[in-house]
């Protein structure tokens, strides 16, 4: 969900000539209280939202929600969070230098919208197959589809000015007020009696809005002029980043979107359970990102100082505890997920089910950590390549596997994970044995690159 982005400002010093140097000391991220705060409330907003909604509209007719949810998180991360970084990672460089950012932010402004459109013009033209297939005939849906669009491009545009100015307060607050008016429109609707599904999926959409509103309102979007800013400023990775992002949020969102496509008319309850079985498997990625954020700062001073010795060391600790993570979520989803499914979205999903699901959420963070470990070391376009791999062998094997429709996804996720693990495991070591050093500005990259939300 991107809760690293805060700790990009604190990789650099500058000397009084205003030449960046590299730091030999770093504390604790000041970001880290209100971040985590902001990343519990979105987490916790979204299974809520999840229990509130079928609660209210049952888990037939809460289905096109659970695809609208769960495209909206595959597009979105993979277009707009390369905005969030670059932007980020160019306001932060300028803040050590001591020069104001709003250049940049107007030279991404055009970018993102740009990107905003591109995105819309996708989902107008495929409009009908997603209104009749995915969004069971709600026309409405789609509508809120795009206004998704419309609404988190600035949102990440916010998040870019909030990492990227050191204000780390408002950059927990645009992820809270997101996921706390959703919740409070998803509960004030349920109180209600609203049944109408298009309700719903516009409470989805305009979240984001809100939560710009409010930083927008305290003036923590604000910039100061500065040196006229270049395309090469704020664009140096972003075509690797985009198409890397692109792919890992894709498969990371893929298997309810797999279920509803290949699930007929009368299967809309099983695409509701699969998508809880998801929500359920995500959380050891949560604590994935509070293990990041423990462990952050040693990596960043190691890569500011250029030491490579130090830096894998620092990172195959991380890798470790990542690992562990991964082996307590899957062993956890086969002895407890059944129970805690039940009381949680009253089941829907075998033991076998629930612990693939954990399996391939586990490999999908192992694959994520060490692709930050490449893109510190300068390989993004591995990275990019990883994912594409990734996501086309999802494809594959779910196509091919077995025609279970719950299986062949499960297998499909498990396997794409596993790929992307391997590039990037084999990526790692090239980059390490061809004497590859971090830097600051590849190490903000690759703690920024975290493709998911919701």
């Amino acid at each position: 969900m991107g809760s690293s982005a805060p700790y990009a400002t604190n990789l650099l010093s500058v000397s009084d000539n205003g030449s960046a140097e590299k730091t030999s000391r770093i504390p604790l991220p000041e970001g880290t209280i209100p971040v985590g705060i902001g990343l519990f409330i979105s987490g916790f907003t979204a299974y809520a939202f999840f229990k509130v909604g079928q609660v209210a509209l049952g888990k037939e007719d809460f289905k096109p929600i659970v695809a609208l949810w769960f495209t909206t998180f595959a597009l979105v991360p993979g277009f707009f969070m390369p905005v969030e970084q670059e932007l980020g990672r160019a306001l932060a460089h300028r803040r050590a230098l001591g020069q104001g950012g709003r250049p940049v932010v107007r030279r991404m402004i055009p970018l993102t919208l740009g990107l905003a459109l591109v995105l819309t013009i996708i989902v107008a033209s495929a409009s009908p197959w997603l209104t009749s297939d995915m969004f069971e005939g709600h026309w409405v849906v789609t509508i809120a589809l795009i206004i998704t669009f419309c609404a988190y491009a600035p949102m990440h545009l916010a998040r870019g000015i909030a990492s990227g100015s050191g204000r780390f307060p408002a950059y927990g607050i645009i992820m809270g007020v997101d996921g706390a008016a959703r919740i409070l429109a998803c509960v004030l609707l349920w109180q209600f009696g609203v049944t109408n599904v298009g309700a719903y999926a516009l409470a989805v959409a305009i979240s984001p809005m809100i939560a710009v509103a409010v930083v927008f309102a305290r003036g923590e979007t604000r910039t100061d002029d500065g040196p006229p800013a270049t395309f090469a400023e704020i664009t140096p990775n972003l075509g690797w980043l985009l198409l890397g992002t692109i792919m890992a949020a894709a498969l990371v969102n893929a298997g309810p979107l797999g279920v509803d496509f290949l699930a007929n008319a009368s299967e809309a309850e099983k695409v509701t359970a699969f998508g809880n079985g998801v929500l359920l498997s995500r959380i050891p990625l949560f604590l994935f990102q509070a293990v990041q954020a423990a462990l952050l700062p040693r990596l960043a001073r190691l890569a500011a100082k250029g030491d490579l010795t130090e830096f894998r060391r620092g990172f195959f600790v991380l890798l470790k505890v990542v690992t562990a993570v991964a082996v307590l979520g899957t062993v956890g989803s086969f002895l407890l997920g059944p129970p805690i499914l039940s009381m949680m979205y009253d089941g829907g999903l075998d033991r076998r089910t629930l612990t693939l699901l954990a399996l391939a959420s586990g490999m999908y963070m192992l694959a994520l950590a060490v692709s930050q470990g490449v893109i510190a070391l300068h390989g993004h376009k591995y990275v990019a390549a990883g994912w594409l791999c990734a996501m086309a062998s999802f494809v594959a094997v779910t196509a091919f596997a077995t025609d279970d429709l719950f299986l062949r996804v499960e297998l499909g996720l498990v396997a794409g994970s596993t790929v992307a693990l391997a590039v990037f495991s084999y990526a790692l070591r090239a980059r390490m044995n061809a004497g590859a050093i971090p830097d600051a500005d590849s190490m903000i990259d690759a703690v920024l690159d975290f493709p998911l939300e919701g």
